[in-house]
């Protein structure tokens, strides 16, 4: 290979830019954000060329084949963590291969193991939530489904660990602000998901954009030569994120120039360099002033090659396939596992009784809101109307449930079911430092609360007024999602407020339902109302699955992954914190959060008790062992995630008061009592001590069983570690 040929292998650029440059005078080894007829396009370019390397084709399929108009799009990532079920995630992951490998897709930038700290962070919806032993769970779990029985299966496609690591360590929620992270830190809790799914086989990570202790991730040595590819042994392929190199020069300002840039990202032993189109002169202006030699490039070439080579490429350059398309995507199949995964997605809040509502008589329901039939924001974030892909504006509308679709659709015979917006959520206005960031990409446009409109709010009165139940549906929208779109407030803004408000006034029995891409601090009016129920972005059977929750036909089962704040200033609420503050609360407020991380409530009470070990003296090569009896005290069944937290009673260096470190999901018919057994390593209740060893230590500990990270809801049981 020649050396621009070697440079143009590092490279992937967007497809929507000019292909035949990139293609032919860059010698470009992959592609993203790839429309059907370039896709077709960039591989007949590729025929042409001197050694025909096959292209590798990229996409961001982070709940379903996301830009490919009719596919499945499943809910986002958050929503399917709030199933606690790895299982079925890894069968999501496995359709989503399916639809895209079909189309030609060969790599997706998914799953994100990133750990939400801070909830005005825009990328909260692409993550699993707050528990590092949930995260790699769960992300272990969609790689298996990505990469299927092995990579020559034509069927599987690379996944992609992201973003590798700390990317979520925010300063007040900016997105890929300096991220303040010791060593200590990052071992232990932002890099055990990703050691997990690296030693289980993810063949590619992709680098986040942060700096940490003034180093951008993308030239971190200690991270990416001693962690990952040392201690870890990893031998899968490095991919930079969207211009990490060319951001070095125009926005961290830690290199010179480009060709300074370049050098320093393939010494770091990045081997794929994102949408950097500069990266192509640069790294051959640093080979030519000797700040690269031709042969550094040479070990990131040939990972790429390998990587190529491990999915046949060479052989089967797989190319849109158009029998495989018209069979293998959006099947019924597809669709069936969709609503199975919207259902467990959804979790019920608040009850006070009024769900599921009763089909005794003839009823009035009035549904409200401006997201009640907003099909494409409900799909959330990477789903074709999300922005990220110009060709395509959104998923066909037939395919999407709506909330007011879905209580109509299921609707009782002789039940009316009415419909006011009530209010808007925001415009937008144009950014004033530019439409363009440096790098040529647009800014997103600046958003805009939209003002409360009194005549929107008369008519939602007047519905609810005349109606016997009130679904009030609100939430956020795109606008306030994604990469760049950090959020300083977590209220809902524009008319929402005034909405809720309005509507608790009436008296009449008010559902709230909460489609938002991440929690939300919710009115006093919301909060106090008869149920509430969160749709994390539910894809498109979200409207389906919350109408078969609202009248009864499914058994509520969702369980927050992630903590809800009552109020911004109580940033960060995730439930592992550091024990060792002045005090539980603030002067002026509660710590507590609104809901804590495990919670989520069921049409029936189920009891826990008689919980207990087997033995209660154990060394750290031990196994605990231990049961739970769980009694269903109503008339409908539960599927109960009950939930294992640890407790180190005395650290030699700082922890958190309690950790999850296993779950099981049980179904507990009406009367029924369940005895749940367990078993858990000792080795999991390791610390990373001063020195930054992981060691299990000894001394006192309690094992915390129960339905949530609630510690008065948690029944306890003490063992020791002998020395």
């Amino acid at each position: 290979m020649t050396l621009p040929e070697k440079v143009g292998q590092m490279m992937q650029l967007d497809a929507r830019d000019d292909l035949d440059d990139m293609v032919l005078n860059r010698h470009v080894g992959s592609i993203l954000h790839t429309s059907p007829e370039r896709v077709r396009r960039a591989h007949q370019l590729t025929a042409t060329t001197r050694l025909q390397i096959p292209l590798l084709v990229g996409e961001d399929c982070i709940h379903g084949h996301s830009f490919w108009e009719g596919a499945t799009i499943f809910p986002t990532q958050l929503g399917m963590a709030a199933s606690w079920d790895a299982r079925l995630l890894e069968r999501v992951a496995r359709i989503t291969a399916i639809e895209a490998a079909a189309t030609g897709i060969h790599w997706t930038f998914s799953p994100v193991l990133c750990i939400t700290r801070d909830l005005r962070w825009g990328r909260v919806n692409e993550t699993f939530g707050e528990d590092p032993f949930l995260i790699g769970e769960l992300a272990s779990a969609m790689v298996r489904g990505y990469q299927g029985d092995g990579l020559q299966d034509e069927t599987a496609i690379l996944a992609t660990a992201k973003h590798f690591a700390g990317y979520s360590e925010t300063q007040g929620g900016r997105d890929a602000s300096e991220a303040d992270l010791s060593r200590r830190k990052l071992r232990s809790w932002f890099l055990p998901p990703f050691e997990r799914v690296a030693r289980e086989g993810c063949r590619t990570f992709m680098l986040g954009y942060q700096t940490t202790d003034g180093v951008p991730i993308t030239v971190n040595d200690w991270l990416l030569t001693d962690v990952l590819r040392g201690e870890w042994g990893y031998t899968g392929t490095l991919i930079t994120d969207w211009d990490n190199v060319g951001r070095m020069v125009w926005e961290q300002k830690v290199q010179p120039d480009i060709a300074h840039a370049a050098a320093a990202a393939v010494k770091a032993g990045n081997d794929m360099v994102m949408t950097t189109p500069g990266f192509f002169q640069g790294a051959l202006d640093a080979v030519a002033n000797g700040l690269l030699v031709e042969a550094d490039l040479d070990r990131a070439v040939s990972r790429i090659l390998t990587v190529k080579f491990e999915l046949g490429l060479f052989e089967n350059p797989r190319h849109p396939d158009d029998a495989r398309i018209a069979v293998e995507v959006a099947t019924a199949e597809h669709e069936a596992l969709n609503l199975e995964l919207t259902r467990r997605s959804i979790v019920l809040l608040e009850n006070d009784g009024v769900l599921p509502l009763p089909a005794d008589r003839a009823r009035r329901v009035a549904v409200v809101g401006p997201l009640a039939d907003d099909a494409q924001t409900q799909l959330g974030d990477w789903a074709g109307g999300s922005g990220q892909a110009g060709w395509l504006e959104g998923q066909p509308r037939d395919m999407i449930t709506t909330v007011l679709d879905g209580l109509r659709e299921l609707a009782p015979a002789g039940w009316e079911v009415t419909h006011a917006r009530g209010a808007e959520i925001l415009t937008l206005t144009d950014d004033p430092a530019g439409r363009f960031f440096p790098d040529g990409q647009p800014r997103p446009r600046l958003v805009v609360p939209a003002a409360v409109n009194e005549a929107q709010l008369a008519e939602a009165v007047a519905a609810a007024e005349a109606a016997d139940y009130v679904v009030a549906v609100v939430g956020d929208r795109i606008e306030l999602v994604g990469e760049g779109r950090s959020t300083a407030t977590l209220e809902l803004i524009g008319g929402q407020v005034a909405l809720l408000d309005a509507l608790a006034a009436t008296g009449k029995p008010m559902i709230v339902v909460l489609v938002a891409s991440k929690p939300l601090v919710l009115p006093e009016s919301a909060r106090n109302a008869a149920a509430v129920i969160w749709a994390a972005s539910p894809g498109m059977k979200g409207g389906r699955a919350i109408a078969e929750i609202a009248y009864g036909h499914t058994e509520p089962s969702g369980r927050l992954p992630i903590s809800f704040a009552r109020h911004v200033g109580q940033q960060p609420t995730y439930y592992n914190q550091i024990r060792g503050q002045h005090g539980s609360r603030y002067a002026d407020l509660t710590q507590a959060p609104a809901w804590p991380f495990g919670h989520g409530l069921s049409f029936t009470t189920v009891e826990y008790s008689d919980l207990a070990l087997e033995a209660d003296e154990l060394s750290s090569a031990d196994v605990i062992r231990g049961s739970v009896t769980l009694h269903n005290t109503g008339e409908r069944p539960s599927l109960e995630t009950v939930q294992i937290y640890v407790s180190d009673t005395v650290t030699s260096a700082s922890w958190a008061d309690q950790e999850l470190k296993g779950y099981r999901q049980v179904t507990v018919s009406p009367g029924e009592s369940v005895e749940v057994a367990f078993e858990l390593p000792v080795a999991a209740c390791m610390i990373v001590n001063a020195a930054g060893d992981r060691v299990v230590e000894p001394g006192a500990f309690e094992l915390r069983v129960g339905p949530s990270s609630d510690w008065a809801r948690l029944l306890t049981a003490p063992f020791t570690v002998a020395g």
